[in-house]
């Protein structure tokens, strides 16, 4: 009996894995990593990058490793674990030089949210989908630029910023719409109304405000209706909502894809 244990327990000790990076310091596994990451092997970075981790634990080192482990595994697809990497670094690390690049990096993850194959087919944009991600999106770069305003990162996170909110606009007044082409009246005029409230510099308060009018004009609501088409008068005098072909220009401007400029 006592040989047979022996001999088990050899047996599991040969088969145990190995480490691959055993003999292979952390300064040479990073440099080896960030050469992976530069010619698209992420995914053996990521091994690398893991053991850099582990064993550096509590150094610049470490730190620097999670930072490259979080754009790995975005680069991979694994926007949830990248996101948990990024989390924890930011509540670990609260005064870290990175972390300007950390919220720039969560925020980014978010904000290219891909739509998915079927998005894809559909031709579906920002708008018309879950915006949660946008608004995630948008916090992390507002943390970035609130805290810090000259971060090499700030510009472009502000110009994200911006597109974040039209989108957002974008997505109220589709829902808008929806409802409005369902006979939904006064729900699709609370919900132009709040795009309206929330996002008033948006483009995409043109169509809100026609929508609007609309919507109060089939409830009956004259005064609102005419309160509705005096601002839309006003701030986009121009309008092709305003013309007699405003269906036609509706339509039009559904194609339009605005929000495509990245």
């Amino acid at each position: 009996m006592l040989a047979l244990a022996m001999s088990a327990a050899l047996v599991a000790c040969g088969s145990a894995p190995q480490d691959e990076f055993a003999n292979i310091s952390p300064d040479k596994l990073y440099a080896d990593a960030k050469d992976d990451q530069a010619d698209g092997n992420y995914e053996t970075a990521i091994k690398k990058l893991e053991k850099v981790e582990a064993r550096g634990s509590g150094t610049l080192l470490a730190q620097q490793a999670q930072l490259d482990l979080a754009y790995a595994y975005y680069k991979t697809g694994e926007k949830a674990q990248a996101l948990a990497k990024l989390e924890r670094f930011i509540r670990l690390h609260p005064t870290s030089p990175a972390l300007d690049y950390a919220y720039y990096l969560q925020g980014l993850i978010n904000f290219n949210d891909d739509l998915g194959l079927f998005g894809r087919l559909a031709s579906q944009d920002i708008a018309e989908r879950d915006q949660q991600a946008s608004k995630d999106a948008y916090e992390s770069f507002k943390q970035l630029t609130d805290r810090f305003p000259q971060s090499k990162y700030a510009t472009d996170a502000r110009l994200r910023m911006n597109h974040i909110v039209n989108s957002l606009a974008a997505g109220e007044v589709h829902v808008a719409r929806y409802y409005l082409r369902r006979g939904a009246n006064l729900a699709a005029a609370n919900r132009a109304q709040q795009a309206v409230k929330d996002y008033p510099q948006s483009p995409a308060i043109e169509e809100a405000l026609y929508i609007m009018s609309q919507a109060y004009d089939q409830l009956g609501m004259t005064p609102l209706r005419d309160d509705a088409l005096r601002v839309l008068k006003q701030s986009f005098p121009s309008s092709t909502y305003l013309s007699e072909n405003s269906a036609e220009a509706t339509s039009q401007t559904k194609k339009k894809a605005w929000w495509r400029f990245w």
